[in-house]
């Protein structure tokens, strides 16, 4: 068994180095976005079952237009470095139930800052040809100077001396989000959207509106059970 599973991270991990030679990191966003997504998975407690949700906003007035769900069972383990293994599938069946794909992305993870460069939102990016960015909560890697307290602030991401992302503080004196590329975005422009996404409270309203629709769907599903 243990043979079995070794042999299975040893080709999701040669399946990242391949698809990260993929991952196109300038601006190839439509000249006037008019829609993004935040994307989250939730858990039943101690259980694979899952719910992934794909949250559509107005990219101007960040109202929620559209709300899709799949729910479903993972079926790769939950290995660090290994995340989009886990949750990409169940994302993907969601985001398949959408009349229009979205012009961006925002994922709740890391995108470029990761081990081999690609993380859940490079995955995401490469597999669907969606502008894609990485909005993560905690540092999975990396080193970054100290941070002014203004929303704003922000320094770059280091990791062996190479650039993979940016901390930045999106409201005054609170801690800072991790932001990296996914696909098709450069860091800058990665940047101005995770601020501009974050008008009032730190986290995205994309990744706030996905968490919020995830926890909803799984209480609902469970008192169905």
């Amino acid at each position: 068994m243990n043979e079995l599973l070794n042999k299975q991270l040893q080709t999701a991990e040669l399946q990242q180095q391949h698809l990260r030679q993929l991952v196109r990191a300038q601006d190839e966003l439509p000249d006037n976005v008019k829609t993004v997504a935040g994307v989250d998975v939730a858990y039943e407690k101690d259980s694979n079952r899952l719910v992934a949700a794909v949250v559509v906003l107005d990219a101007t007035s960040l109202a929620v237009e559209q709300v899709v769900s799949h729910y479903g069972e993972a079926t790769f383990p939950y290995v660090p470095g290994l995340f989009s293994f886990r949750e990409l599938p169940a994302i993907l069946l969601a985001l398949e139930k959408l009349p229009l794909q979205p012009d961006l992305i925002i994922c709740d993870g890391q995108g470029l800052a990761h081990p081999r460069r690609f993380g859940l939102a490079c995955h995401l990016g490469v597999v669907t040809g969606i502008p894609t960015i990485g909005c993560a909560k905690t540092r999975l890697l990396g080193e970054y100077g100290p941070l002014a307290a203004s929303r704003g602030s922000y320094e770059s991401l280091v990791d062996n001396g190479e650039v993979i992302g940016r901390a930045i503080r999106t409201q005054t004196g609170k801690n800072p989000v991790f932001v990296s590329i996914g696909h098709k975005v450069s860091l800058d422009t990665a940047a101005d959207w995770v601020l501009r996404l974050a008008p009032t409270y730190r986290l995205p309203e994309t990744t706030r509106a996905a968490d919020h629709a995830v926890k909803t769907l799984l209480k609902l599903h469970s008192l169905k059970i």
